[in-house]
């Protein structure tokens, strides 16, 4: 096998690039790590120098796409709070849309993997922080939302992945639903 020579970490993010593109196109369990040796152009051997297991390069690849996420729905952080709610869950939706067999790997697949757990969780505290100073909230309201949040959060990101696999409401219905749910939650 004929590879390029690349530094470690240029090495690391090509197999990531790989990786991601595989976990994309097929189920978790579909993906096989000479697969992604072989779409890189290196051995498995190398593959698993870099990730020890499939687990630990999806890890890697989610922990990415959790970040990407976290960028695009902070994109509209201005203006009225409902109306960057509102930017925030159709970025949130697109995202789900555009990385659906990732998305619903992390959240079925891997759903009781502590590593992929946490990516989650740091995901949801990052949003929980930005929701709170995009509100305004101060004293005790601040608190309640604080509470509210995490929960709201949990909430958008199951019915999503129920929206993903099943399909039973239509985009905007998920929107709205979303958005009555925090309206509710916030009182």
């Amino acid at each position: 096998m004929s590879r390029r020579r690349l530094a470690p970490e240029q090495r690391r993010a090509q197999l990531i690039d790989v990786g991601a593109r595989l976990f994309a196109e097929r189920p978790y369990h579909e993906v096989q790590m000479d697969q992604v040796g072989a779409a890189a152009g290196v051995s498995r051997g190398l593959v698993y120098r870099y990730f020890p297991s499939k687990r630990d390069l999806f890890a890697e690849v989610y922990r990415r796409a959790a970040d990407e996420l976290v960028t695009a729905t902070g994109a509209s952080a201005a203006g009225a709070p409902e109306d960057w709610v509102a930017a925030a869950l159709d970025a949130h939706f697109d995202y789900f849309t555009a990385n659906r067999t990732t998305v619903l790997a992390a959240n079925l697949d891997l759903a009781g993997d502590p590593v992929v757990q946490r990516i989650i969780a740091d995901e949801l505290t990052t949003l929980r922080a930005r929701l709170l100073d995009a509100l305004d909230l101060s004293g005790h309201r601040r608190e309640v939302a604080g509470v509210a949040l995490p929960a709201w959060l949990s909430f958008v990101r199951v019915s999503s992945v129920e929206w993903l696999l099943h399909g039973r409401i239509s985009r905007a219905e998920l929107r709205a639903l979303c958005l009555r749910t925090l309206s509710a939650a916030l009182g």
